[in-house]
């Protein structure tokens, strides 16, 4: 990953959060109807914010478990990249975004809290409107092929806190 210049990818983290079981949040899309709609909350980093810091915001703000319902258990301590395929890069071109792909830095999280906790309407426009719990190994065949890669990793590094 060093050769590849990270300067044209959108800083981004993604959240593993496990429950109990071992099993991780999964979130459909809104508004999608393919097969490939679910994914781990994952977003944007805002200029000067830490990578951690936004990891739990992004996950309050896509499911609406708050911080004292988490406990951290890993982090992968690198970027993992995936490029855009060439219509939706065109796309965010058009609206002034010269994005490669995304950079992501990745955060395992424990949840100590209950179903309840979860609210797909905490925050704005919901991203999920269905969610549920799913293995780890499952996940890289539900989200869309050019994010695969990167779930395979995931899947990899996060399988200490999986069900087995």
């Amino acid at each position: 990953m060093a050769s590849k210049n990270l300067d044209r990818y959108r800083p981004n983290v993604g959240v593993a959060l496990f429950n109990d079981d071992g099993l991780v949040f999964i979130g459909k899309r809104a508004g999608e109807r393919s097969r490939y709609c679910w994914q781990m909350p994952q977003g944007g980093v805002d200029p000067g914010e830490d990578e951690r810091d936004a990891a739990v915001r992004e996950l309050e703000e896509e499911t609406g478990v708050r911080s004292r319902h988490i406990e951290p258990l890993a982090e992968i301590d690198h970027w993992l990249t995936y490029d855009f395929p060439t219509a939706v890069r065109l796309a965010k071109r058009r609206r002034g975004k010269n994005w490669r792909g995304q950079k992501q830095r990745w955060f395992a999280f424990r949840f100590t809290g209950k179903a309840g906790d979860v609210d797909l309407n905490a925050h704005h426009k919901p991203e999920f409107d269905d969610w549920r719990w799913e293995r780890l190994a499952a996940t890289p065949e539900l989200i869309i092929p050019w994010k695969r890669r990167v779930y395979v990793e995931v899947a990899k590094a996060f399988a200490p806190f999986a069900e087995h």
